[in-house]
């Protein structure tokens, strides 16, 4: 018992923790700080525009990245992971706001918060690994369209009072625009984009979304242009964290919650996973996956308390982290104690920045997110991962982001279902046995072989080639119907045969009552110990006498002579 929970709690430390024990090593520090300002200066306007985007205030992008981003960093699986707010979550957050305002968005994300913890305890970790890559591809690329689609407003200066949430919808109040563009909004969002770009080009080590932000409002304010900003929008913002409360909730509300909680929940997951892998690619670290799930949970749930928004890993500010120097989870804390330290400082200047040159960012941001040379490579893959991807594409711009994960799950299932069912095969072995294969090495090396071997006559022989499942076990009840002389024996090879599920062991089960009403007997050979003990956990052995299973064809075919003779 003792070791069960020593297990269980060191499965579940968080890594800030793993390094306190360790001991923090004081050439840490610096790499940890440098990167924590870094990350905490990128993020700055990030926060503010994925907030903005998602159609809540800028000052809660900010709260989550100062409050996710201290807990998802302590109580996290990943030594270098960088939480907060992220443009995965603007679809989702933006469609709940729309339908449930800022209080169903709370309780949605409270209860995302709850569900993540509980995944991590079930050590869901390692299940995520099993949603198919066109899927995650299909909807990452689709909430990259959806992003750009929401920029549209800003970056044109169109005055849109409420946008529509759907994508269609979106672009048709655009063209109704046309006519009324702000040339000077446009002409500050291009500047900001080619500020953005040149400066990775030419100074990498700088963030380009600040140059841009500072440039940006420099030029706005000293030139007072007619080009909105977060102030003349929004008003002043808080240079302070309110006080943290929990929000009131009711039992429809959290029934009728539930959808958008699942969403939140898994979208967090997938992208805190995938988050840490790439983190462990550029450190070369291993980071725990259920751990992680938890930290998650509980940066959602805090970020809630103090009036954020859902938050996960941000893969970006993670590289960027990274390649600062960060060695551990308090070059996280760092940051978003300096994103606090920002808006407590610069409250009034930060509201001076263009709306326009968030739009280039989150422009910027989207091109990013996209992966289109992902997006090309799979289509011109298998056909059923082409369709997978473009399904899920489809669903998650024009439908819903639940929708396309749900349904390209399901198809991408369908279709693994169907490509295992075209390669497994169940095929009358008599003749190849009665034939010498001299030039056919797989048959010679078989240590199985028994191309020398004769079959009696009245006896079938057929074998599977693959999991046995309710794919193909209707093509079994088949095979005694089409055999026109109904043999004394059906020998039925299962040396290929992995797995086993409940649909075939019925159909197994039937196979046998056919055999019997035919008076054949029905000898399985080569059942490997998985499937053998599956069977009897079935009780396909009460009725099915155990001493016809044989290891091998060797001792099928004894059994079989035996059995002849009986008949006799």
């Amino acid at each position: 018992m003792l070791t069960k929970i020593f297990t269980f709690l060191k499965e579940f430390t968080p890594e800030s923790y793993s390094v306190y024990k360790q001991g923090y090593k004081k050439e840490y520090f610096s790499g940890d700080m440098f990167s924590g300002i870094t990350v905490a200066i990128v993020a700055l306007p990030l926060a503010m525009a994925f907030a903005i985007a998602s159609g809540v205030e800028p000052e809660k992008g900010l709260i989550t990245a100062i409050v996710a981003g201290i807990l998802i960093s302590l109580f996290g699986g990943s030594r270098v992971q960088i939480g907060g707010p992220t443009g995965a979550f603007v679809v989702i957050i933006y469609d709940i706001v729309l339908r449930h305002g800022y209080e169903g968005l709370a309780i949605a994300t409270m209860m995302a918060g709850v569900i993540l913890i509980i995944m991590g305890f079930l050590r869901f970790g390692a299940v995520l690994k099993y949603i198919p890559y066109p899927v995650i591809t299909g909807f990452t690329t689709g909430i990259a369209v959806i992003i750009f689609s929401s920029t549209i407003k800003d970056f044109f200066g169109f005055e849109i009072e409420q946008l529509p949430a759907d994508f269609i919808g979106k672009w048709l109040e655009y063209v109704s625009h046309l006519g009324n563009i702000n040339y000077l909004s446009v002409a500050i969002a291009i500047l900001s984009i080619l500020i953005i770009i040149y400066t990775k080009k030419i100074y990498p080590k700088i963030p380009g979304p600040i140059v841009a932000v500072i440039i940006g409002s420099i030029i706005v304010y000293m030139l007072g242009l007619n080009v909105e900003t977060i102030e003349s929008r929004f008003g002043s913002i808080p240079n302070t964290l309110p006080m943290p409360s929990i929000p009131s909730f009711t039992f429809e509300q959290i029934k009728e919650l539930i959808p958008a909680a699942t969403t939140i929940a898994l979208l967090a997951a997938i992208e805190s996973l995938l988050c840490a892998v790439v983190a462990d690619g550029m450190t070369g670290q291993r980071h725990k996956s259920n751990t992680e799930l938890v930290g998650q949970g509980i940066g959602n749930i805090g970020s809630i308390l103090f009036g954020g928004i859902a938050a996960t890993g941000a893969i970006a500010r993670t590289a960027t982290n990274v390649k600062a120097g960060a060695k551990t989870p308090l070059a996280g804390i760092i940051h978003a104690v300096f994103v606090f330290l920002f808006m407590f400082a610069l409250a009034g200047l930060i509201v001076k920045i263009p709306m326009a040159t968030l739009a280039a960012i989150l422009i910027i941001v989207s091109w990013n997110m996209s992966e289109l040379d992902h997006f090309k490579h799979i289509l011109k893959g298998p056909r059923s991962d082409a369709a997978v991807l473009v399904v899920t594409f489809l669903l998650t711009v024009l439908i819903d982001l639940t929708v396309a994960v749900q349904v390209g799950v399901v198809l991408a299932a369908l279709l693994f279902i169907k490509r295992i069912t075209d390669v497994t095969s169940i095929e009358d072995n008599k003749l190849k046995f009665n034939e010498f294969y001299a030039n056919d090495e797989d048959v010679i090396d078989d240590p199985d072989a028994t191309h020398k071997k004769k079959i009696p006559d009245g006896v079938e022989v057929y074998e599977i080639n693959g999991p046995f499942f309710f794919g193909i076990a209707d093509r079994l009840q088949n095979v005694l119907d089409n055999i026109e002389e109904k043999p004394k024996v059906f020998i039925l090879r299962m040396r290929k045969v992995p797995v086993i599920d409940a649909t075939a062991m019925h159909a197994l089960s039937e196979f046998y009552n056919n055999c019997k009403k035919n008076d054949t007997w029905l000898i399985l050979s080569g059942v490997n110990n998985n499937v053998e003990t599956t069977l009897t956990k079935a009780g396909f052995f009460k009725h099915f006498d155990q001493k016809f299973v044989a290891k091998n064809i060797d001792e099928a075919l004894t059994i079989t002579k035996e059995v002849i003779k009986s008949r006799d």
